[in-house]
């Protein structure tokens, strides 16, 4: 993926074709800088396993070998010219297509695979143990999402035998108006949006919680961040990754809501603003009852920080 990101970003800078309103080869480029984030998330999960491992090798194999096969049709594609999601146009397009499909629910399952392992893995850290559960199963719904796109719109089944069958929006043609460097479309609603933010839960949740027990050991050596020294208690870690779980799959569903009718992701109409202040102020209640030291005060030493898992990067996947 390390060598195709580097291909795919020579063909940008020397290929000018545009396909569906955007440069060809920036598909590629996405995908394999997604995948390089992914894998390296579901590795680092892998290694906290205390049982299963080897159940888990051959899961994150088996996720590892679809990405390839994903990743070798959608290049096969762009050195077409042509389309590699939703293209019925030809024998061979929709042959492809059905291919790639297989692949992503191969994918899919290897994910749940990993996911049901976590679940059952006993976990040292508990505020850790829940945050990966957690990211791990709301990933596996934002790739989820990408089920949806496969759907045929109006227009295509008013259509005999349309040569696409399939779309990223929701109520407006793909390739229309869109944002820069995500595509995103800016005059409809976009499932993207919601399977790119559900999919980089695997990084963002676990990036949270690393924070937090960074901010507690250096409570330890700094004055001025006393008063975080409370952190360092894990009781107060895992209501803090439960809050922060909990707010980031209401602001999944929330986003795949406003997607489904047709909203683009900043233009939402009063029932979104609404679910989204709602999301802000439970969230925020939530958070500072977790902040709220116990009792019996904190644990005795700060957490030592895990091994960092991937940083959030770009996924557009349709």
């Amino acid at each position: 993926m390390g060598v195709l990101a580097l291909v795919s970003a020579v063909g940008l800078a020397v290929d000018d074709r545009i396909l569906v309103g955007a440069p060809i080869w920036a598909k590629p480029f996405k995908f394999s800088v997604s995948f390089i984030a992914y894998a390296l998330s579901l590795a680092w999960m892998l290694s906290l396993l205390p049982r299963g491992r080897r159940t888990g090798w051959w899961a994150g194999t088996v996720v590892a070998g679809a990405s390839a096969v994903e990743m070798v049709l959608i290049t096969l594609q762009v050195v077409r010219g042509t389309r590699s999601h939703f293209n019925q146009a030809t024998p061979f397009d929709n042959t492809v297509f059905q291919i790639m499909g297989g692949t992503v629910v191969v994918l899919w399952l290897g994910a749940l695979v990993i996911a049901l392992l976590l679940l059952r893995a006993r976990i040292l850290d508990r505020a850790m143990a829940w945050t990966v559960r957690i990211s791990s199963l709301i990933a596996l719904a934002g790739a989820g999402v990408g089920f949806l796109m496969v759907r045929p719109t109006p227009e295509q089944l008013a259509t005999d035998n349309p040569p696409i069958v399939g779309a990223h929006s929701v109520g407006v043609p793909d390739g229309g108006p869109s944002m820069p460097v995500t595509g995103w479309a800016t005059t409809g609603g976009d499932l993207r949006v919601a399977h790119f933010f559900g999919m980089h839960a695997l990084q963002l949740l676990p990036l949270v919680l690393l924070v937090l027990a960074a901010l507690a050991t250096r409570s330890a050596r700094f004055p001025r961040l006393a008063r975080l020294a409370h952190l360092a208690d894990e009781r107060v870690r895992l209501r803090l990754a439960l809050t922060a779980s909990a707010a980031y799959a209401a602001a999944f569903v929330l986003l795949t809501w406003q997607a489904l009718r047709g909203q683009a992701l900043f233009a939402p109409d009063g029932a979104t603003l609404a679910g989204a202040g709602a999301i802000v102020l439970l969230g925020g209640a939530a958070t500072a009852f977790s902040l709220r030291p116990t009792p019996e005060g904190p644990s005795p030493s700060p957490p030592s920080p895990p091994a960092s898992p991937a940083s959030p990067t770009e996924e557009i996947a349709a």
